[in-house]
This record gives structure tokens, sequence and C-alpha cells, in this order.
């Protein structure tokens, strides 16, 4: 595993040195490769879920039943992954040469996955400007040693004994945080849009009062119509759900839409961008230290294997090219992480090694705040804490 050196990330070359060593083709979005994938993408959703809608409810053992719709879940769920992967790739126009077909598009498909698509990639464009800013960034912003174990009510020299082996407190975090990561995403962002408007938290009637304003400031231009649309999206969903419950039966409707999305969750919304952003060699940066170079090379890529590759669009394995140069397409991220590697040099962060489960665990473990680095401003995750025995 390549990783970057104990002091700060380099600022040279540039982001211009580093544009110009990709080919200029990786730049251009195809109408046909894109529509393709998506096209590709609906067929399989939609096979499965007509097969499922076919074949499962009529499977006479229930052990069996469950099985078969367990199974459903965990395929479709991967699918619909996929699905938000395009609509993430409209939200940086890099699906289409047309803004408004990457808006229509990914208005479309984020809907149908319960996603306030324009809502989200104003949130997203934010992370994207402020990657690793510790006063900017909205993503998994850590906390300070000292805070840290502030919140925990102890002296920060016992914060590794506290820590260090408990395995079951560990899993604990990480099936909340799988399930509920992405209601606390949106509501943590709304939170931290309210602190940087200048508005502190207050009282249940002044956070109603104010949340209007939080939610317009996360929209450029402070466009009301882009809320609008999203709503009518997420409200054109509720309606398709509850004639699908009417039709078939809340608990297929559940097992068909429900369970599916709850993998979506788990997969994009929490996992992939938590491995793609929490890392012991990920730095993280203070306003006056950060620049967007050193940021936006603080990302990490991945290998998950075919899953990564067909069902996610190479969205876990070529994440650094595409912090840097969010507009390449997916199908040319590969070539253009190819392209920069030399140039990057030993500010490439990859872990390829490492499984999922395993990288989720690390990244647990072995990021639970962040201290100053040796020698340079950047600061470090923690690392695996080892015991520390009285004598």
């Amino acid at each position: 595993m390549e990783t970057p050196s104990s002091t700060d990330c380099r600022t040279e070359p540039g982001i211009r040195e580093l544009r110009e060593a990709i080919p200029t083709h990786c730049f251009q979005p195809s109408y046909v490769r894109s529509f393709s994938y998506l096209a590709r993408d609906l067929l399989i959703i939609a096979t499965l879920a007509l097969a499922a809608l076919q074949y499962i409810p009529v499977i006479a053992n229930p052990w069996h039943r469950a099985l078969a719709w367990t199974l459903y879940g965990f395929l479709q769920g991967l699918c619909g992954t996929g699905l938000f992967v395009l609509g993430h790739e409209c939200g940086h126009g890099a699906f289409s040469p047309s803004p408004r077909a990457n808006d229509a598009v990914g208005w479309v498909v984020h809907s149908a996955l319960f996603t306030p698509f324009f809502t989200w990639r104003s949130l997203h464009k934010q992370h994207h400007l402020y990657t690793n800013n510790l006063q900017k960034d909205y993503n998994y912003i850590p906390l300070h040693r000292e805070t840290f174990a502030a919140n925990l009510g102890i002296c920060p020299e016992a914060i590794e004994e506290l820590t260090a082996d408990a395995p079951i407190v560990t899993l604990f975090r990480i099936i909340v945080h799988q399930t509920f990561g992405w209601l606390v995403y949106m509501t943590g962002c709304l939170r931290l849009t309210l602190r940087n408007m200048g508005r502190p938290r207050r009282t249940w009637r002044w956070w109603r009062e104010n949340a209007v304003r939080a939610l317009l400031a996360l929209h450029s231009h402070w466009d009301i119509w882009t809320i609008v649309a999203s709503d009518i999206g997420l409200g054109l969903t509720t309606s398709g759900l509850w004639y699908l419950a009417k039709s078939v039966g809340f608990s297929t409707m559940f097992f068909l839409y429900i369970v599916p999305c709850l993998w979506v969750n788990h997969w994009y919304i929490v996992a992939i961008t938590y491995l793609h952003h929490i890392h012991p060699d990920v730095p993280k940066y203070d306003q006056s230290d950060w620049t967007f170079l050193k940021g936006s090379l603080g990302t990490v890529d991945r290998d998950f294997g075919v899953i990564g590759r067909f069902f996610f669009h190479n969205i876990i394995d070529y994440h650094v090219v595409h912090h840097l140069f969010p507009q390449i397409p997916f199908y040319h991220a590969k070539e253009a992480t190819d392209a920069i590697i030399p140039l990057i040099g030993d500010n490439y962060i990859n872990d390829r090694e490492k499984s999922y489960l395993g990288g989720l665990w690390q990244a647990f473990t072995d990021c639970e705040w962040i201290e100053p680095a040796q020698g340079g401003q950047a600061l470090r995750y923690k690392r695996r804490p080892v015991m520390h025995r009285k004598t």
C-alpha cells in the first residue's frame, strides 16, 4: 500500500499540471456510454423486481421465502447503489454534455431512491470544494483528541486505554452507523449550515423558524425552485409507494423497495463514502493550512472487486482523481488515475489490499480522533492504541 509521508501533502505539481497529464478525452462524457449504463442498470432492476413479484410470494416454505427476499434485497441494493452513483455523476455534470439532461436524469434516479437530488447536490458540492477542511467540510469531521476525551468525561491521557480492545462496542457503533448514517448526515449538514451562517443552536422553536433559511443556504443563489423540485420528486415517489402498497400489500412493498433502499443507505451513502475519507493516512487541515489540492489528495482508492467495477461503476476504485476532477466520467477514471499517479507519487493513498470489512473495522478502531502530526501542519487520525498497563 502506498501512503503519504508524515509531512503535509506537497502542493507541487499543481492542479494545472495534473490536468494536463490527463488525456483530453477523459473529460468528455458520452451520451451513448452513459445512457447505456443507465439502461443496463434499469433493466436489471426491473428484471429483479418483476421476478420477485412473480415468484417469491408463491414460495410455500416461509424460511425459503424469507431467504429469497433476503437475496433479492441484497442484489437489488447493489443495483440501486449503482443507480445512485449514476445520479452522482449527473450532479457533477459528468453523465452527459447537457446540463439539462444531467439535472433531469439525476432528479429522476435520486428521487426514485428517496433522495432530494438538488439538495444533495448542493451539499456534495460543498464537500468537494472543502474536502478535509475541518472548518468547512460537511463530511465526517473528526474531533480533536482533547474534545473527544472531554465528551467522554476523561483526561486525554486515559483515552487510549478506554478505547482499546472493545470489539463489541466497535461492532455496535458500526451497526448504528450503517443503519442511521444517511439520516444523521442530512440533519448534521443542516446543523452545520446553521452554525456556518452564524446561528448557533438554540431552542426547538428557533430551529423550526430557521430551518428554511438553512435549506436555502445549501442551494446556490438561494434558488427556492430547486428545493421545490426535490420535494416534488420525493412526493411522487411517496405516491408511487402508496399505490404499490395498495396493489401488492405493505409487506411486499416493504421487501420490494424499502429493504433495497436500506442496502443503498448501507453501501453508498454510508460505507463507501466513509471508506473514501476515513483512513489512518488521510490528513485533516485547519483553514489556515488547507488548500484544495492537499484536501483532495486526502482521499483513498480501494478495490471492491467485480461488485465495485460492475455494480458500483468504479466509485470505490478511483476516488482520488474524482475529487481532483469530478467532471471526469467514471468510465474514464482508471485512465485518468494512471496518468496522474507518476506526478502525485507518495501523496497517492490507496488501500487496495484490505477487504471491505477490514477497511470498515480499521476506520472505526484506528480513526476516532485527530491530533497534530509530527513535522507538519496536518492533523492525523490516531492509530490503533496500545494498551498501557499500570505497574
